[in-house]
């Protein structure tokens, strides 16, 4: 009987499976084996794709004849750094005592791809071997075990890594061609006023939008005029509430108003009161009093995006941090598979749930919660909620604990335990009813004039209790208990509060992950918005180290402290030459279009040929385009206007915002990634 080939995409993951095997012996330099079994893995990628001067010499050299370059056939090579393990596992693969290869690496787009490639650089003998995918959730050894036993052929995965590999020509193909070009054009003008330094621009099919979003955003905010208003809030027996210029008012439809709610100028807010004043007598009627009960839902569990949102709001830390903290508490099998779209659980997992619960029984800081919680029949029944939804998954369900690998807390920093007691509260949460708040609606009459109060209270906390953060809104307590219609009030006093339009906030590093994601609400189009319904911008795995790189090659700066990100001076630059050249880069309409293509792919609704000639009509004739244009002059005056709202560099140093202190030189590389 030949042996079982298990191929992880790390080693710590390969560990995992060789525990559940009980490989426990026969350790080698790369693989652990017994005489049934082998356990190998990768370091992530071993295999990456060639660039252009593997093709041809002279295409090392950056001309405008050799654009666009679209070879017929890629080339691909071993990693140098990798070229060790590759020979390990390419070996392995074509042993001939390897009966059936399990193929166990992360379970997605881009780990597909990782070992379709060592495979595509292996022994044809391979792809005639019995190869089977294993698709998990979590590493704990009751789901390796299920991955195992219901592993599919291989093959019915070619899709999807149809879908994976095109993804990659795509970035290469548009990072080679419109980098090239564009820096050939343009690079000069953007050094001579980065001090002489010159800096190729790297462009990318999703970072060059993520740019466009935060520079559009910086402009919406630099053209922002400061509107102030001035607001008249009645103080009726306690109670403050807001004047309105509704139907019967003598100022409705007036021009004198910013909108209902306020004036243009002081003196009007105030010639409003001093009529009040005058009334005889001066106070106020309850004309409406209305008071209903409104229930508020636990929210859905965590995606990566909302996860990496909610850390950079609570712990102030990037996207790809979050991302690391999620992984590590993946590969220490306390929570499920993280680089997940979804927010809802699968009905399988729906079904065993109790097993999560009775191991969060063991976890101290919310173990009398999981106990009430058990105590309950909502996890019977959380099958057939809005909280689970087989529909709503592609590759994975939510981000939920485990209940197992508790052992490995204590080896935790304190953020990564901060950041697991985040995804065990939104878990628990959906098994607690509803909180619930009274909502009270009030109108009093002063005169011909209405003014208008609302309040709500929370009168019974539900899921809240759990969820960690109370609702800052709601009352305790009732400031309108005892009012009823019709009631007389007295009036306290009559004041103007001032208030001012405020700008577009900027983008935080987890807002912008949710705008990666929901990309599509960005997009005017009705029906070009329905068709990329849920695609976005990049995907799970991929948001978080686009927007690391664009910090990392100074197109965006990010504070750290407030998690604030805002454009460079050489960021803003690569934006006017993109938008006066290859001006869809920096648009959500076509990165989530292409992004919707490749899903289409993983689906079998569209070819790979159908996807790979639209690609290469966009790049030839976009990189022709550009090579015809003679705008240099125009882009000079455009990087000028820019280059004001920045502290322009002196003939040597990275451009600096106005108050920074000056940083070392960095070459900023061409890339072919995202």
């Amino acid at each position: 009987m030949g042996k079982y080939l298990f191929i992880a995409e790390k080693p710590s993951v390969a560990q995992e499976f060789a525990k559940t095997l009980g490989v426990s012996g026969g350790r080698r330099n790369g693989w652990l084996e017994t005489d049934r079994y082998i356990v190998t893995w990768c370091y992530g990628h071993l295999i990456t794709m060639s660039y252009p001067e593997t093709y041809d010499p002279a295409l090392k050299k950056w001309t405008l004849e050799t654009l666009p370059f679209i070879p017929e056939t890629f080339r691909y090579e071993v990693i140098p750094d990798a070229a060790e393990q590759f020979k390990i596992v390419s070996g392995l693969l074509a042993r001939e005592d390897v009966e059936r290869i399990y193929v166990c690496t992360d379970s997605g787009r881009e780990g597909e791809y990782i070992y379709r490639l060592v495979e595509m650089m292996s022994d044809p003998c391979v792809r005639k071997k019995d190869r089977r995918r294993v698709w998990i959730d979590s590493f704990t050894e009751e789901e390796i075990k299920r991955g195992i036993r219901e592993a599919k052929p291989e093959s019915a995965y070619d899709a999807l890594a149809d879908a994976a590999y095109l993804r990659a020509k795509e970035d290469y193909l548009m990072g080679i061609n419109f980098s090239r070009v564009l820096s050939i054009k343009y690079a000069g003008n953007v050094a001579s006023l980065l001090g002489g330094r010159y800096s190729a621009i790297a462009v990318g099919r999703v970072m060059t939008c993520v740019l466009g979003m935060v520079v559009r955003r910086e402009r919406e905010i630099r053209s922002f005029v400061e509107q102030p208003f001035f607001r008249v809030i009645g103080t009726f027996r306690g109670i403050e509430a807001e004047w309105r210029a509704v139907k019967g008012s003598a100022y409705e439809n007036s021009p004198l108003l910013y909108k209902e709610n306020g004036f243009k100028k002081r003196e009007d807010a105030n010639a409003l009161i001093a009529s009040l004043r005058t009334l005889d007598p001066c106070e106020g009627v309850i004309s409406s009093l209305t008071r209903k009960t409104e229930k508020k839902n636990p929210p859905l569990l965590y995606n990566l995006a909302e996860l990496q949102n909610d850390c950079s709001k609570l712990y102030r830390i990037s996207p790809d941090q979050t991302l690391k903290i999620a992984q590590e508490l993946y590969e220490k099998k306390l929570t499920t598979y993280p680089r997940t779209d979804a927010r809802v659980l699968s009905t399988a997992v729906a079904k065993v749930i109790s097993g999560n619960l009775r191991g969060l029984t063991h976890y101290e800081p919310l173990a009398p919660f999981a106990e009430e919680v058990l105590g309950g029949d909502a996890w019977k029944t959380i099958g057939k909620t809005r909280y689970t939804n087989d529909k709503a998954i592609t590759d994975h369900y939510a981000i939920i604990p485990t209940g197992a690998g508790l052992g490995a807390l204590k080896s935790l920093s304190e953020l990564s335990s901060k950041v697991y007691q985040t995804i065990v509260r939104r878990f628990l949460a959906i098994f607690y009813p509803p909180a619930v708040y009274e909502k009270t609606a009030i109108t009093i009459d002063c005169g011909k004039e209405k003014f208008f109060a609302n309040e709500k209270v929370l009168k019974e906390e539900g899921y809240l209790r759990v969820a960690g953060r109370p609702d800052s809104d709601a009352k305790t307590e009732a400031g309108t208990a005892g009012l009823k219609k019709g009631m007389v009030l007295p009036v306290d006093r009559f004041e103007v509060k001032e208030g001012k339009t405020s700008p577009p906030k900027r983008y935080t590093s987890g807002s912008m992950i949710l705008a990666m994601e929901n990309a599509g609400q960005l997009i005017e189009d009705d029906s070009l918005r329905e068709q990329i319904r849920g695609s976005g911008i990049g995907t799970s795995a991929t948001r978080a180290d686009i927007l690391a790189k664009l910090i990392r090659i100074h197109y965006l700066n990010l504070n750290k402290k407030t998690q604030v990100i805002r454009p460079e001076m050489l960021g803003e630059m690569v934006y006017n030459v993109v938008d006066a050249s290859i001006r869809p880069l920096l648009n959500p309409e076509l990165t989530a279009s292409w992004e919707k293509g490749l899903t289409m792919v993983a689906e079998g609704e569209i070819s790979t040929d159908e996807y790979m000639e639209k690609l290469k009509g966009f790049i030839s004739r976009r990189t022709e385009y550009v090579k015809q244009m003679n705008n240099g002059y125009l882009l000079r005056q455009t990087f000028e206007g820019t280059a004001k709202f920045y502290k322009v560099p002196s003939s040597a140093g990275r451009p600096q915002r106005a108050g920074r202190r000056p940083t070392k030189k960095r070459k900023t590389k061409t890339t072919t990634e995202e």
